[in-house]
């Protein structure tokens, strides 16, 4: 149980670090980002897969099964736009999937 809580923690501390990430964007969406958003996502993907691999039997499909395809849209988005400034649209696309994720993830079923 101690593993499974230090992985979710982890998991949260890189949710609301990707978070803060697209927030510093609110103001101005045209300036370079670094590669601390594709970090993130990495160390999401992965403690999200760790996360599931320990509650493998219980696993509660109704939330990983759409936030999987909402992560898989968050990742086309930003590799699309891994060189270049992200558009106001593609921006809002991201803030609002992010959030619905974070909302998938904290209301009980």
């Amino acid at each position: 149980m101690l593993l499974f809580n230090i992985l979710l923690l982890i998991h949260f501390g890189a949710f609301a670090g990707y978070l803060f990430i697209l927030a510093s964007l609110w103001k101005d969406v045209t300036i370079p980002r670094n590669k601390t958003g594709l970090i993130l996502g990495i160390i999401i993907l992965l403690t999200g897969i760790a996360l599931a691999a320990l509650k493998y039997p219980a696993i509660n499909y109704y939330k990983v099964v759409p936030k999987l395809l909402i992560f898989g849209v968050i990742t086309v988005l930003n590799g699309r736009y891994a060189d270049k400034p992200f558009t106001r649209t593609a921006y809002y696309w991201l803030t609002g999937l992010t959030l619905l994720a974070a909302l998938i993830a904290v209301v009980r079923v």
